[in-house]
């Protein structure tokens, strides 16, 4: 079986699964690469309103290729890093469906989505220090930003495992979605309705402010930033009809 990113689009979502069995979803710069295309035609279909990532069961991602990573120079390392930081820089709203172990890069992968799914074997793992590796990817501000420093330490430093469980508590994951695979990426799917309903042109615009205000450390400037597309949301048709339209269900109670 080839080792590949199935990429399905449809119903205003693009799923995309790391498929490669034998290595339990393990990215190679092949994969990496075909992840990183796969995220840029779901941002260049106008029909895409949100992307979920997710690997093939049972595990999520099991990192980097370890022979891709001990041949790599600076350059084969960002190559490595492709496919999540394309997840990472996505325009468009992205969940992470982790229905099993998510290690190294794999982690990376999931610390990149928006949001976090977790099944009930969801596992989240650092294991760079374990391989006698430094992390890599960014996976120290990630692991920082979303978790603050002691748990960041604890994962990092510690080798602390997260289970689904631990996961919500932390903060990493949403919530545990019990079940198979297939419930992951239906609860997937549903978060992602209101967003598929979302005229995309705002909500675009309203990911690029939060990750602009969430650097922000005042109230004002957190205004002032969301004014100018706040404005051009307001002069948009879909605002019109959408204003019009809940005027006429009011009207009609």
């Amino acid at each position: 079986m080839t080792d590949r990113i199935h990429s399905e689009h449809d119903h205003g979502v693009a799923l995309l699964t790391v498929d490669a069995p034998k290595s339990r979803n393990a990215l190679t710069l092949d994969l990496s690469a075909e992840l990183a295309a796969a995220v840029a035609r779901a941002e260049a279909d106008e029909d895409v309103h949100a992307v979920i990532v997710t690997g093939a069961p049972p595990a999520f991602c099991a990192g980097a290729d370890l022979s891709a990573l001990g041949d790599a120079d600076a350059t084969g390392l960002r190559s490595v890093y492709a496919g999540f930081l394309a997840v990472a820089g996505c325009s468009l709203p992205t969940i992470a469906a982790v229905g099993g172990a998510a290690v190294g890069a794999g982690l990376n992968l999931a610390l990149a989505a928006d949001v976090r799914l977790a099944g009930p074997r969801a596992k989240f793992i650092a294991r760079f220090l374990e391989l006698g590796l430094h992390p890599g990817g960014g996976m120290t501000w990630m692991t920082q930003r979303l978790l603050g420093p002691q748990q960041a330490a604890a994962m990092t430093l510690f080798g602390e495992v997260l289970d689904a469980e631990a996961a919500v508590r932390a903060g990493l994951a949403l919530r545990v979605v019990e079940g198979e695979h297939d419930a992951l990426i239906t609860a997937a799917r549903a978060l992602a309705e209101p967003a598929v309903a979302a005229p995309r042109e705002v909500l675009v615009s309203t990911k690029r402010t939060m990750r602009l205000t969430s650097d922000l450390a005042e109230h004002p400037a957190a205004v002032d930033a969301e004014l100018a597309p706040q404005l051009e949301s307001l002069a948009a048709p879909a605002f019109a009809e959408r204003l019009a339209a809940m005027k006429a269900r009011i009207t009609r109670r």
